[in-house]
């Protein structure tokens, strides 16, 4: 199959991240981490709207009926998606080198988020959220691209600066993970791995932040496939519309030099990708 990804929204987002698709609304929300927004896109008409949450945010998953649950730069909270409306849940952090980032809901309906260190220091940890709160991981620099296995057995989990994707024996009924490995290795690579989604193959689709494309990999971590973009800076994908075939792909324009916007010209839209697998869906809080 011949992969040739689609511009479908000129967004320009500074850090267009964290995208899912809602299969109720058959929309695909995403966020813009630097201009506080939270974005509901619908395909079928390319109608685009957000919104403004007042402060970075980080990740975004399903909630129930109009409502999703974020987090902040320290925070996590509700989004009225009715209204607008957002409703702290919880302050977590109080140091100003770190601020959340890409998360994720387990099958369970548990909520899962990192922490980074904008120093680059290993700070970072993982967060589980389920009515409490509780650090499943520590000593982490960016928190980033997490997904589980279609059998529910594996998770996996990014630290970007490090270039590596962990795989974690997963336990789905106490929510715990064990046995970290290195399951990915691209410290020969110039690029940093980004978000991720799991096919129903189990294969992982990495956004490559600086490496000008998407890879598919293997359940075993085996490159399968480098599907090219035309910006310089992928961020996250996952896979939606009614059959989920369609990987959505999000992408930054933030920190890139005049020279290097005109090579990379649609930094921070929006980009689709038809492929010959599916998805899995996105998974509710609650």
């Amino acid at each position: 199959m011949n992969y040739s990804p689609q511009n479908i929204l000129t967004a320009r987002a500074r850090l267009g991240e964290v995208p899912f698709w809602h299969p109720d609304e058959q929309l695909l929300y995403w966020g813009d981490i630097y201009n506080h927004r939270v974005h509901q896109f619908n395909p079928a008409t390319g109608e685009d709207r957000f919104f403004d949450v007042g402060e970075v945010v980080c990740c975004v998953a399903p909630a129930g009926n109009n409502r999703l649950i974020i987090g902040q730069r320290h925070r996590i909270a509700f989004l009225d998606t009715s209204n607008g409306q957002v409703t702290a849940i919880m302050d977590i952090e109080d140091n100003p080198d770190i601020r959340f980032n890409d998360g994720k809901c387990d099958r369970a309906g548990r909520f899962w988020f990192g922490s980074m260190s904008s120093k680059g220091e290993p700070q970072g940890k993982l967060y589980r959220y389920d009515g409490s709160l509780h650090i499943l991981e520590t000593g982490l620099t960016v928190s980033n691209g997490l997904g589980w296995s279609p059998d529910n057995k594996t998770f996996y989990l990014t630290d970007s600066p490090l270039k590596t994707i962990y795989a974690y024996d997963f336990d789905a009924e106490s929510g715990s993970i064990s046995d970290r490995r290195t399951l990915i290795n691209l410290q020969a690579e110039s690029f940093f791995p980004d978000g991720l989604t799991v096919d129903k193959d189990g294969c992982i689709w990495s956004a490559m932040w600086d490496g000008w494309c998407i890879i598919q990999f293997d359940p075993k971590g085996k490159e399968m496939m480098r599907v090219k973009m035309p910006v310089q800076r992928p961020t996250s994908c996952t896979f939606g519309d009614r059959d989920l075939t369609t990987l959505y792909i999000t992408t930054a324009s933030v920190g890139l030099s005049e020279g290097e916007i005109q090579k990379s010209f649609y930094s921070g839209d929006l980009f689709s990708l038809q492929t010959n697998t599916s998805g899995l869906p996105a998974l509710h809080f609650g």
